[in-house]
């Protein structure tokens, strides 16, 4: 019986980290991409020296510009434009959900900087569901903590209350990527910058997302290279939550089959 509650056990560990794999060589191509689209501006460079892009078909290749413009962060791409990081993403941040105590009845798990880290609610406080809609993490959601530990995730840990500390980034013009990628782009400023203060836990202020700087490419170029990343950020979500689920699983399983109050079936 041992024996079986390893194997199937291990089964489902091999998958948890079949998926977390996945994630890590789909994350790491989305931001390859986007470096070299919309930082190094490799397409522009390309077709200036009158080479093919990499990477790209033929038809989002004929997209982007073949020469360079003047602007506030120097040479970018004809035509683009340049804005701050919170003009093209809202900035929620959480509240002090002590003021928000459980009631026992459906409350939310509290989404603190720890469970951002690991990816889970599991022991974590509970606040009631009175707080406003918008301060709830759904699945999918993009989060920054801006204190402490500074992380951009995007979460899948299940349902939860925003906690201070924590910005739920959301935007009504710009597909996920674009916002999710951007925010990453800046995150290694952002943490000298909270290194550099003295005090016990770093942090950024709000101006400080107004000073990162944003390049935004034409709309027809944003069209094009969205039909290619979102459907990688769609991927990510699904083989996180599918993560989730399994390990969750695992962890409710495992003390019912050692205990055999559960027992795994038998091929006839």
């Amino acid at each position: 019986m041992q024996a079986e509650i390893a194997s199937f056990l291990g089964a489902l560990d091999d998958r948890i980290s079949l998926l977390r794999e996945t994630n890590a060589t789909l994350e790491a191509i989305a931001h390859a991409l986007f470096k070299s689209w919309f930082v190094d501006f490799d397409p522009v460079r390309a077709k200036m020296e009158g080479r093919a892009p990499e990477g790209m078909d033929e038809a989002t290749a004929t997209l982007f510009p073949d020469s360079f413009e003047e602007s506030e962060l120097g040479l970018v791409p004809k035509g683009w434009g340049v804005t701050s990081l919170d003009a093209v993403a809202s900035f929620l941040n959480g509240l002090a959900l002590q003021k928000f105590p459980p009631t026992g009845i459906d409350d939310l798990p509290v989404i603190k900087i720890a469970q951002l880290r690991k990816g889970d609610t599991v022991g974590s406080d509970l606040a009631s569901r009175t707080i406003k809609p918008e301060y709830v993490v759904k699945n999918g959601d993009v989060l920054f903590s801006w204190s402490g530990s500074l992380e951009v995730e995007i979460w899948c840990g299940g349902e939860g209350a925003l906690n201070q500390h924590l910005f739920k980034v959301t935007s009504s013009d710009y597909p996920k990527w674009f916002y999710y990628l951007w925010t990453r782009q800046h995150l290694d400023n952002f943490r000298q910058i909270a290194a550099s203060k003295a005090t016990t836990m770093g942090h950024i202020q709000r101006r400080h997302l107004s000073d990162a700087k944003v390049v935004v490419a034409s709309d027809t170029v944003l069209k094009a290279v969205d039909e290619i990343l979102s459907p990688f950020i769609e991927r990510i979500v699904v083989n996180l939550v599918q993560a989730q689920t399994l390990a969750t699983l695992r962890d409710t399983l495992l003390p019912r089959l050692i205990s055999g109050q559960l027992r795994l079936p038998h091929d006839n």
